[in-house]
């Protein structure tokens, strides 16, 4: 139904916004990622993480949002049973994938700050590459399981999703069946992959936070503190919005409340990511001029 009961007026200007952020972070990322792999200078850890994350957020948004702009444009609502749950199995993967790269990400600012000596020693090539597939593989058994024991229930009655895509939710209440193991299981799950991941990032600033208090100047205090600044604001971002859209009352919760508030993840943090990364990390913002200033044979050229 995506946001079928707005006027056609408000459709269409959300047509017009959505597609713009939608063209924007799949720019973003696929410069971070193009620019963090031609410039030799950003060959480190955690630009190898960012790549991974700017990869995992394109893959996001092409699962949710071409199918979500053409309902708002040629109004066609209908999704296949299998398209639904296709929809549904790579929005979890990438959603899981996420909440644990976060988290990666977070050990690698840990190792940087608290062991810097042995930082390039500790997360060498083979470790980094561990470190990744284990962030991306739990993103499987659950959008397997969960997808898989959802979609073999029953359905009856009305067909109509509530939602700008195929969500567990929204698709739960079409079933005509007993749901109570698999609402348990979910709660289950949700809150071990949502939870897991955010207190080994909550365990990783803390031990961060108590190393920078023990830097004796300002600046080395201010500059250790920028190097996880970006990641700390996505990861914030990330965390209150899903958050907010999973473990809510039932009580306070709204069809529309919810569509605006998964929007913020799906949609709108995917364009931030990137914009983060770039406006607060100079060695980005350097990456990018010597990348651009090459293409175009430019004299000019930051060194």
């Amino acid at each position: 139904m995506s946001f079928s009961s707005l006027p056609t007026e408000i459709q269409s200007l959300l047509f017009l916004t959505f597609l713009t952020i939608y063209l924007v972070t799949l720019l973003g990322n696929s410069l971070i990622i193009l620019v963090t792999l031609a410039d030799p200078m950003l060959h480190s850890p955690m630009y190898f993480f960012l790549r991974n994350l700017s990869f995992l957020e394109i893959g996001f948004n092409l699962v949710i949002v071409p199918k979500m702009l053409g309902t708002l444009l040629a109004q066609d609502t209908t999704i296949s049973f299998l398209g639904c749950a296709t929809q549904m199995y790579f929005f979890f993967f990438f959603g899981v994938a996420e909440c644990f790269l976060l988290a990666t990400m977070a050990y690698d600012r840990y190792v940087a700050i608290c062991s810097p000596l042995h930082y390039p020693i500790i997360m060498n090539q083979r470790t980094r590459a561990k470190l990744a597939a284990a962030s991306w593989f739990p993103g499987f058994p659950v959008a397997t399981v969960q997808t898989t024991w959802l979609f073999s229930f029953p359905f009856c009655g009305t067909n109509k999703v509530n939602h700008f895509f195929c969500d567990s939710p929204p698709v739960l209440r079409l079933v005509c069946a007993d749901t109570a193991l698999f609402e348990i299981y979910a709660i289950v799950g949700t809150i071990l992959v949502v939870m897991v991941p955010c207190l080994l990032i909550l365990c990783s600033y803390t031990l961060i936070a108590a190393a920078i208090l023990k830097i004796p100047s300002a600046k080395g205090k201010h500059k250790a503190f920028s190097t996880c600044s970006s990641h700390l604001l996505v990861v914030s971002l990330f965390y209150i919005s899903l958050s907010l859209t999973y473990f809510r009352p039932k009580s306070n919760n709204s069809p529309q409340g919810k569509k605006l508030l998964s929007l913020s993840y799906t949609v709108v943090t995917p364009l931030l990511n990137p914009i983060i990364y770039s406006l607060r990390n100079s060695e980005v913002k350097n990456a990018l001029s010597r990348t651009v200033c090459k293409a175009l044979a430019l004299q000019n050229c930051i060194p």
